[in-house]
């Protein structure tokens, strides 16, 4: 569900142990383009549309981009011996989308700490500009020897923070 308030959209889509939660996500949020890809037949289901899982995967797709941009990459995680894992996902389904449909993936830095990041990526229709999901994911950083998990190197907050 979308709202207006002084001239700029929130989506109130995740429940909080509070209530609703709305996250600025528009003109005032430093959104990232971290995917543009189709909805190709088999990402469907028997009814027709994009099966959850292939947003799933998609919206994973648009992490790895994202993480890249804040010095996460695949470079990094190879020298320093740590990644991120995911602790939790919560998603949001607008409206459906069928083989043939242009999709791009926009994100967002919602909060950042010593060792975590939480952020959010939209999916929408680019034919349409419907938002067709929304996910919010908090990742941890982990040392991949140990386990555990360990401070976010400081460039990696810092580009994390200047996008919030």
């Amino acid at each position: 569900m979308s709202t207006h308030r002084e001239g700029r959209r929130f989506s109130r889509d995740l429940p909080s142990r509070r209530g609703w939660v709305y996250h600025a996500f528009g003109a005032d949020a430093l959104q990232t383009l971290t995917y543009k890809g189709v909805v190709y037949p088999w990402h469907c289901d028997q009814m027709g549309h994009m099966n959850v899982m292939w947003y799933t995967g998609k919206f994973d797709e648009a992490t790895w981009n994202l993480l890249a941009e804040l010095g996460l990459g695949r470079s990094y995680m190879e020298e320093r011996n740590c990644g991120m894992v995911a602790v939790q996902q919560n998603t949001s389904y607008k409206k459906e989308l069928v083989a043939g449909d242009l999709i791009e993936i926009r994100s967002a830095v919602l909060e950042v700490r010593e060792k975590v990041i939480r952020f959010q990526h939209e999916m929408r229709n680019t034919q349409t500009g419907e938002v067709a999901a929304l996910t919010e994911l908090t990742g941890v950083h982990l040392d991949r020897k140990t386990r555990r998990s360990c401070p976010l190197p400081d460039n990696a907050r810092a580009a994390a923070a200047a996008r919030i």
